[in-house]
């Protein structure tokens, strides 16, 4: 049975980005083209405006080559964007200061708290 189907959604990581396409990486060695004309319903002036390298998306399977691993996709018509697992971390002017003041004041907290159930025993 083939890895992939036509029709299947799938998620692939964009790997290079030309004139006329994006490259997609998927699993198992299989690549992936999105041809310029399969990325919106509307006129595509660059596909820079909908995707970048390193972005992880979903596809739509349009066609598969099981010999040469090659795989025709589109975005068009489905919601192509992953939302990401973790979010973005973004760093503060403080950085780790915060933390660094507040972990003397919880450690004594919780240091009598360990006393007081003790006492209680």
């Amino acid at each position: 049975m083939a890895l992939y189907q036509v029709g299947d959604i799938v998620e692939g990581t964009v790997t290079g980005i030309s004139e006329y396409g994006a490259f997609i990486h998927l699993l198992q060695n299989y690549n992936g083209l999105i041809h310029i004309s399969e990325i919106s319903n509307h006129y595509v002036k660059s596909i820079l405006d909908y995707l970048s390298i390193g972005e992880d998306i979903l596809c739509e399977v349009l066609e598969v080559d099981e010999t040469t691993k090659q795989v025709k996709l589109s975005i068009k018509n489905i919601n192509y964007k992953l939302i990401p697992r973790y979010g973005k971390i973004k760093d503060t002017k403080n950085g780790f200061k915060p933390l660094q003041m507040k972990l003397p004041i919880w450690m004594r907290e919780k240091l009598k708290e360990i006393n007081e159930n003790k006492r209680e025993e």
